[in-house]
């Protein structure tokens, strides 16, 4: 009878437990930081390399209107093609810079703040390659990729702003290239978002477009909800002349922007781990004296991305152990000059959602997050060195970036936890833990469990069809893509768009 009570009481709590709202254990935002892989002495002289790089050797191509700008603020002509940028320079630029700052969502629940030591796992890339979900094969990714994988990721909490993944090859425009990457995430995601812009033209009209959806001419600059992603410097140590001109036209419309570095190590930057870090981080803070130059403290991502390649072919190395060591220490970086960071990792290397691709992903996105990367970049869906992009690989990085988040969050060591009555409680009572109030408390506030990993033993796992990971994402995904249908646009947004724009899909 005593023990038929137990097992009622136990269910009771059980159910009560059901019933209540989930509540997520591990949720982005978590702090990083744990990791250091650079000292104290080796975070300074990584520093003062760059500095001095950045004072005797500068940067050149730099275009005419950069040119006055930085001089304007005590930046030096060295008469041979380059400027020169003298550490007291560098030090108001970065001591002027913003240091925290909201990427906004449409929804304003969606927002999130950069920088400090919180840690938020979203996407990049250029994917020009789709992994189908049919075929299982890569294709050249379209439009309709492109739509599709935002509502996808629309659904998926552990993305916490979206980049457009992919390249729609089918649209040969580079205007309507723009003008639909753009409406596709406006249609399909409230998410802080972002994307690239091929030239300064296309700016202006396009924030048309982003002034309809938020609502009115001007609308979109009081709360950009859209950040730009721009490559301003070329390594080794140049400027690049479009993409700086689009850094004026993204600063004249308040849209705020990641400012991207992405040497390749025994490439365009030095092999060794250490020279690499000293003339990306150079040319990283090149980027932010330029933003300085045109308005200082504009929301500018500090985002020093390392790139590797294997030195015996050429190959991108994305999944490489030194990406994740490189990465690391680039947040490690940018968090100790108290710079809003961006990094990328997750970047496997694997075609398939096989072992390999587990591996790499794992191994660098939970060093770039240990380490406290504030945006990880490229960290969601991008596959074959991100080449191509997959819909099962959203769902499955959605996945394993609760358990990362699990792992940031750490142990929490108080009273209660320590469970001092609670062992007494089992030791003298059943003997056990299970069906305990402590117990069902932990169960609750302290575990991940995750939907799409499978903890079933070997005779169940077979007797439900023995599904690998890639099987089961893939059926994820479907069901995703065939239930979650939003309609982010108003019907007079969405007519006022394509009364405007050559909408092409949608």
């Amino acid at each position: 009878m005593a023990e038929r009570s137990k097992r009622a009481g136990r269910a009771e709590r059980m159910a009560k437990r059901l019933a209540k709202p989930v509540l997520d254990p591990c949720p982005p935002g978590q702090i990083g930081g744990s990791y250091k892989p650079l000292t104290e002495a080796e975070l300074n002289s990584i520093y003062d390399t760059a500095l001095l790089l950045l004072e005797n050797l500068g940067l050149g191509e730099v275009p005419a209107r950069l040119h006055a700008d930085l001089l304007a603020i005590g930046a030096k002509d060295n008469g041979a093609g380059r400027i020169l940028f003298p550490q007291p320079l560098v030090q108001e630029a970065i001591d002027q810079a913003a240091k925290t700052f909201v990427l906004h969502g449409r929804d304003a629940a969606r927002s999130i703040e950069v920088g400090g030591n919180r840690v938020h796992f979203g996407t990049g890339g250029a994917a020009v390659q789709t992994l189908d979900l049919d075929s299982r094969l890569y294709r050249p990714s379209t439009l309709e990729d492109l739509h599709n994988f935002t509502r996808l990721q629309d659904t998926l909490p552990n993305v916490s702003w979206y980049t457009r993944c992919c390249i729609a090859t089918d649209v040969p425009d580079i205007f309507d290239l723009d003008v639909n990457t753009v409406y596709a995430l406006l249609r399909n995601t409230t998410k802080p978002t972002a994307t690239a812009f091929t030239v300064a033209e296309h700016v202006a009209p396009i924030v048309e477009m982003l002034d309809i959806a938020a609502g009115g001419p001007g609308a979109f600059a009081e709360r950009p909800f859209m950040k730009a992603h721009i490559s301003p410097i070329i390594s080794p140590l140049r400027f690049g002349e479009d993409a700086v001109d689009v850094v004026y036209e993204c600063i004249r419309h308040n849209i705020p922007m990641s400012c991207i570095t992405a040497a390749q190590a025994g490439a365009t930057a030095p092999a060794t781990l250490a020279g690499f870090l000293a003339q990306s981080l150079a040319e990283t803070l090149a980027s932010l004296v330029m933003v300085h130059a045109i308005q200082p403290g504009f929301p500018m991502v500090f985002s020093n991305w390392p790139l590797v390649i294997d030195l015996r072919t050429g190959a991108f190395a994305g999944g490489s152990g030194e990406t994740a060591v490189l990465n690391a220490a680039s947040a490690q970086l940018s968090n100790w000059l108290g710079l809003p960071s961006g990094v990328a990792c997750s970047m496997t290397d694997a075609k398939a959602i096989d072992a390999q691709y587990g591996m790499e992903k794992g191994l660098t996105s939970l060093a770039a997050a240990l380490a406290g990367g504030n945006l990880i970049y490229e960290s969601s869906g991008m596959t074959a060195s991100l080449l191509g992009a997959s819909f099962e690989a959203f769902v499955l990085d959605n996945e394993m970036h609760s358990h990362t988040y699990r792992a940031l969050r750490g142990i929490e060591v108080t009273e209660e936890n320590l469970g001092y009555d609670a062992i007494f409680n089992a030791v003298l009572g059943d003997g056990h833990f299970l069906g305990g109030q402590h117990t069902f408390a932990a169960m609750e506030r302290d575990y991940y469990y995750p939907s799409l990993a499978n903890r079933d033993e070997p005779r169940t796992w077979a007797q439900n069809g023995a599904q690998d990971a890639w099987t089961v994402a893939n059926a994820r995904a479907r069901e995703i893509l065939e239930t979650h249908v939003p309609e982010y646009l108003t019907p007079e947004q969405d007519r006022a768009i394509k009364e405007r724009f050559n909408i092409l899909f949608g």
